[in-house]
């Protein structure tokens, strides 16, 4: 391509600051160096993760970055050393790297790696280096990734090419949601057929969280969110019951465990706040129940009492719900993407994507 090797100037959106408005500006993205890959970004979607560091986080060190860590594109150019790479791919950026060669990618029990962007900069989430300027100024890249931009550059290990025939709106979802909420289910707690589950929290990794759990064939799946015109999107995902909270006058893990004789067997809790990571933990039947932290937050402890534990249940966390860029490869081409399902999920975020997509490309 005739942008190969230079500078490309282009817009994004810029958070200067901690809870600020992002600013559309036009920034430098420069060429990749060695095992780097520049991207022109097709779709991008909104995370809460991204809500997360601007609103709530707010590391001062954190800023000023782009961020985005959803998005859908296509191999502008590649650096030194990149094989598996080539202008005109379409790829995923990934916040997870896999370097094949660390030990926590040789261990089959995870998908983090240690070259990796969190490695001693979770708090910041960025890395320290950075393709981006403007206005003379380093601008970070947000979880390594930072998708509302028109182009980024990456490392070769945190992304996955993927089929040539999927649609990248569609297919920018499972740069976080769909995979982080599905996984947690099928891989993470590894649900059972037959069995009862209840997710907490229905935006889309929550609504992808029902989707898994369903998919590895729970007999009943309890909705929990506040907002109850999220129920009926959870139902189109496999929700079998529906509970809001408010209106209950006791704490919702009594009402569930009212609903299933003793609790359910698995919980996910896809919101990202402390106290419903403990409601989701004791809503859990004793002896087996397993109760997966989804929601991403670092801002307070978590905790409950021994005897939850004690009793035999199972406390654990899910990042991107186990998978790797290895594992999509393989999800892409047995996707049906007229399914309702994911019909459905593209409905839910496609309006955020139209924001993104309006300021970065008009």
């Amino acid at each position: 391509m005739a942008t190969a090797g230079k500078v490309i100037k282009c817009r994004a959106a810029v958070a200067w600051e901690p809870n600020k408005p992002l600013v559309i500006e036009e920034i430098e993205v420069a060429p990749p160096q060695a095992n780097e890959v520049r991207i022109k970004i097709v779709a991008t979607g909104v995370c809460h993760t991204d809500l997360y560091h601007l609103f709530e986080g707010m590391h001062k060190d954190g800023f000023p970055a782009v961020l985005g860590h959803e998005g859908a594109g296509i191999v502008e150019s590649v650096g030194p050393g990149v094989t598996e790479f080539q202008p005109g791919d379409k790829v995923i950026p990934l916040f997870v790297s896999q370097c094949r060669e660390c030990r926590f990618c040789k261990n089959p029990k995870t998908n983090q790696c240690e070259k990796g962007w969190a490695s001693g900069r979770h708090d910041m989430m960025a890395p320290a280096d950075s393709r981006f300027t403007c206005k003379g100024k380093k601008v970070l890249q947000f979880m390594g990734t930072s998708t509302f931009s028109q182009y980024t550059v990456m490392n070769q290990i945190a992304i996955a090419k993927i089929d040539p025939a999927a649609p990248l709106d569609k297919v920018c979802l499972l740069g976080c949601g769909i995979c982080t909420g599905y996984g947690a289910a099928v891989n993470t707690a590894k649900v059972e057929p037959g069995s009862t589950c209840a997710v907490f929290g229905l935006g889309a990794v929550g609504l992808a969280a029902v989707m898994g759990c369903k998919s590895a064939g729970a007999k009943r799946i309890f909705a929990v969110d506040i907002n109850p015109d999220k129920f009926g999107k959870a139902k189109v995902f496999g929700a079998t019951d529906f509970v809001n909270p408010k209106d209950h006058d006791k704490p919702i893990s009594q009402v569930l465990a009212e609903m299933t004789n003793g609790g359910v067997d698995y919980s996910l809790e896809c919101v990202g706040n402390v106290t419903v990571m403990r409601s989701a933990l004791e809503s859990c039947v004793k002896g087996w129940g397993v109760s997966v932290l989804v929601g991403w937050t670092d801002l307070y402890d978590v905790a409950t009492r021994p005897i939850q534990l004690i009793a035999g249940r199972t406390w654990k966390g899910s990042l991107f719900g186990g998978e790797t860029h290895l594992s999509l490869v393989w999800i892409l081409p047995n996707m049906n993407w007229g399914c309702g399902c994911v019909r459905v999920q593209m409905q839910i975020s496609l309006s955020r994507q139209m924001v993104c997509s309006y300021f970065l490309h008009y």
